[in-house]
């Protein structure tokens, strides 16, 4: 793409390309005081993504309970939660879903599912030590549901095994509804000690920042923005590949960031999610206050 083609005025019509409403595009119209180029539009078509945001299912999480004596960090503050369990330690905890990428190539959408949670927990300085799931999928007597049980449950598996991770425990149930939309929740526990957490937050004028980790194709491209749609028999056809992940480099990278993380070297630290490089720079940045 062209500079001049990302500096182009965006219009209506490329905000719904992206999963924007007409409303949605009048707001940031009104927020930037001005119609956004392309490449504002893009950012804000990603970060204002379901998958990014939770814009549609904010309402109901902001109704649970995140308080409590032994709360050191809660929901949403940092990439993952923290609790005091006691003589010095601190576990850290994430669950997350990686439905849409699970129900068009389970093996490798289940896989980067259970990758992505691990790299939460050891990028705020703790050691993934045990993983669990629940899992949902439809009519068993299908051979789709075969196909994606079988997927699921050997992706899961062998990350975790590759990875050096014991899957501890899970749940599995089956029913029609899930049948074309499979649901794959992956949770990982980690342990640290208390006190020596990396914020996701940078802050301070010219640090230097390192982008880090196994090597990217197009696999996984528009991640957020496809993961935040409805999977139909006839569009899934359409959507983009899935990531592809890569455990072994993982475990180099997880033995890396606690070394890392012994030292006084780095300010803050974040896992890069589905909008890679603009989510995690976008929300460092804002923890941060920083430009």
């Amino acid at each position: 793409m062209s500079t001049e083609n990302i500096n182009n005025i965006s219009t209506v019509e490329q905000a719904k390309e992206m999963g924007l409403l007409k409303e949605e595009f009048d707001k940031i119209t009104e927020i930037l005081g001005r119609v956004p180029n392309f490449c504002e539009l893009s950012i804000f078509g990603v970060m204002w993504s379901e998958h990014c945001s939770y814009k549609n299912s904010i309402k109901w999480l902001k109704t649970l309970p995140k308080e409590g004596p032994h709360m050191l960090v809660e929901a949403g503050e940092e990439n993952a939660g923290l609790v005091d369990i006691g003589d010095g330690l601190a576990c850290c905890f994430k669950i997350e879903s990686h439905n849409h990428p699970s129900a068009l190539e389970p093996y490798q959408g289940a896989a980067t599912g259970v990758g992505g949670i691990n790299r939460d927990i050891f990028t705020m300085g703790a050691r993934p030590i045990a993983q669990l799931n629940s899992l949902r999928f439809g009519d068993i007597n299908l051979d789709k549901t075969k196909w994606l049980v079988n997927g699921v449950s050997k992706g899961i598996g062998d990350y975790g095994n590759a990875f050096g991770i014991p899957i501890v425990g899970g749940e599995v149930f089956f029913d029609d509804c899930y049948n074309t939309n499979p649901l794959v929740n992956a949770f990982s526990a980690g342990i640290m000690k208390k006190g020596e957490m990396i914020s996701a937050t940078s802050s301070g004028v010219g640090n230097p920042i390192f982008i880090v980790g196994s090597r990217t194709g197009k696999d996984g491209i528009h991640g957020a923005s496809f993961a935040s749609k409805d999977i139909t028999e006839d569009s899934a056809e359409d959507l983009p590949a899935v990531q592809v992940g890569d455990p072994f480099q993982e475990k180099l990278l997880l033995e890396a960031t606690l070394e890392l993380a012994q030292t006084d070297a780095v300010v803050g630290m974040q896992d890069m999610g589905a909008a890679g490089i603009t989510c995690s720079t976008n929300e460092m940045s804002a923890a941060g206050s920083m430009g």
